[in-house]
């Protein structure tokens, strides 16, 4: 059986079976990547051959250094989140720190209390990965004088960094694919505003309708939940204008999904009448029926995006605030998009090519800073 002890003998007894010294010893169970990966493996097999366990509270009380990060996220129903929290815990664990995960659940009150907590397990660095920030959420981390990386909401604080998330060029991408597929009336269903990203998202789909010659109807954008029943109402909505779309863009692929149990329902083939695109490219979206066109947003990208931003901030000696962080978005074609009957005539298209794609497509640009 394992004992647990932090005292200095154990680590004389860890130096001395991984041949090092009591100073490497500690460097390694504090995280420093400075020491010699060889060496490092000594000592976690030395550390696992005696049943050494370091003690989190003694080693950040001894070290100033807590190793642990905090990670907020909106909710936990949506795919796309757990697939961020996976990916955030595997690079933080890689790098030697743990990770306090909170959801706010749109709870104002909720975040504001996982603040409190993070506060006082004295966590080196925070993720707020929520999409809708409100700035007095981001107000106490602020105060608190941690680390702070956020999606799209800029908060021009020091020792802060904001992700800047592309989402025009995966939506243009999409809106041009479906115009060299033929569709000319194109709806969108997008996530309820005033909040940034919805908002972001909203106008770049307006853009790329208004770059290849086309105008917005009103009714033609649906403003809802970002939710699986947001689809539905978006769904039911379109499907009652006389002159409806023949293609939907959605600003998330559950409420993509939510549009096709619509569709299906109502005997509307998919893509045969209507096509479909997602955003997010969540695990469950390859596996719809029909395969889902997506709009790519890369948890593994925005995690560690996020965990290299905090590590810049941890030991950056300059506190002003730092540039932006670009994510990029692209498009991925899979079975629920096709040609639409119409003509593409007076379709002001950027792309040469009519011809449907073959199989799954990815445009992947790079992280930029």
């Amino acid at each position: 059986m394992r004992k647990r002890s932090s005292g200095s003998s154990r680590s004389d007894e860890v130096a001395k079976r991984a041949g090092v010294s009591i100073a490497t010893v500690s460097r390694v169970v504090n995280g420093f990547a400075t020491v010699d990966k060889k060496l490092a493996k000594r000592v976690w097999q030395a550390i696992d051959e005696l049943g050494y366990v370091p003690n989190q509270q003694a080693r950040a009380l001894v070290s100033g250094r807590s190793r642990t990060l905090g990670l907020l996220v909106s909710e936990i129903t949506n795919p796309f989140f757990p697939e961020l929290i996976q990916s955030f815990e595997d690079i933080a664990g890689e790098n030697g720190f743990e990770v306090m995960v909170g959801s706010t659940n749109y709870n104002y009150e909720r975040a504001k209390l996982f603040i409190t907590r993070l506060a006082q397990r004295r966590v080196e660095g925070v993720a707020v990965m929520t999409f809708r920030a409100e700035s007095p959420l981001l107000d106490g981390l602020i105060a608190q004088d941690i680390p702070l990386v956020s999606i799209d909401v800029s908060t021009n604080a020091p020792r802060s960094l904001i992700l800047e998330v592309d989402y025009a060029q995966g939506i243009t991408q999409a809106v041009q694919h479906l115009a060299v597929l033929g569709h000319r009336k194109i709806a969108y269903a997008g996530g309820p505003m005033p909040h940034l990203t919805n908002l972001r998202r909203k106008e770049a789909f307006i853009q790329a309708i208004r770059s290849i010659g086309l105008q917005v109807e009103e009714l033609q954008i649906f403003e809802g939940a970002h939710t699986f029943e947001g689809g539905t109402l978006a769904a039911e909505q379109f499907l009652e204008i006389e002159d409806r779309p023949t293609a939907i863009v959605c600003s998330n692929d559950i409420m993509a999904v939510g549009v096709m149990r619509v569709l299906v329902r109502r005997k509307i083939k998919v893509p045969g009448e209507m096509s479909v695109v997602g955003f997010d490219d969540i695990h469950l979206a390859e596996f719809a029926n029909p395969p889902l066109t997506t709009i790519r947003m890369s948890r593994g990208d925005l995690a560690r995006s996020a965990f290299n931003a905090l590590q810049l901030l941890m030991n950056s000696a300059d506190i002003a605030p730092h540039p932006p962080m670009r994510v990029g978005t692209s498009l991925i074609v899979r079975e629920s998009t096709d040609f639409h009957t119409e003509a593409t005539h007076g379709l002001r298209i950027k792309r040469n090519s009519s011809e449907r794609p073959v199989g799954r497509r990815e445009l992947h640009p790079p992280i930029t800073s």
